[in-house]
């Protein structure tokens, strides 16, 4: 029995040693393992650095679009009001050149009218017996009118 004590006694100090060493860990790598972590750490440490940079980059890009945003919303609104006030100026000069056409017809025609009309009006009225020379006169410049 003796001997079965000290195997047991043997046996759970080794587990107990092993069981420390596993607890405690171990740090022992081979160099190779130890040169791809290490890899591995720089490579995702740069990777997070590229990730903070990107994420500055579209925070400025974003602001920079809501900026432009912002500006493109006020010139479409200048936009809109300069159409509206050049649909207006428009009008106001369609409706100054009909008055000025108007203007301009008026007094071609009026004096014109006035003049056959008074010429036809003192013509009878003075002379309706006397001779056909002043009907005559009064006939030539009609002819010279319709032409």
């Amino acid at each position: 029995m003796l001997i079965r004590s000290r195997r047991a006694v043997l046996g759970l100090s080794m587990l107990g040693f092993s069981s420390m060493l596993l607890l405690a860990g171990c740090d022992f790598w081979p160099p190779a393992l130890q040169a791809q972590i290490e890899q591995l750490h720089s490579e995702a440490q740069q990777a997070a650095a590229d990730k903070a940079l990107l994420q500055n980059q579209l925070n400025a890009a974003n602001k920079a679009k809501e900026e432009l945003q912002i500006r493109v919303e006020d010139l479409t609104r200048v936009n809109k009001e300069k159409s509206a006030m050049i649909a207006s100026l428009e009008h106001t000069i369609a409706a100054a050149r009909e008055r000025a056409v108007k203007a301009a017809k008026t007094p071609a025609v009026k004096p014109a009218a006035k003049t056959t009309v008074k010429k036809p009006v003192k013509a009878p009225s003075k002379a309706t017996s006397k001779s056909s020379a002043k009907s005559s006169t009064v006939k030539k410049p009609k002819s010279v009118q319709l032409r």
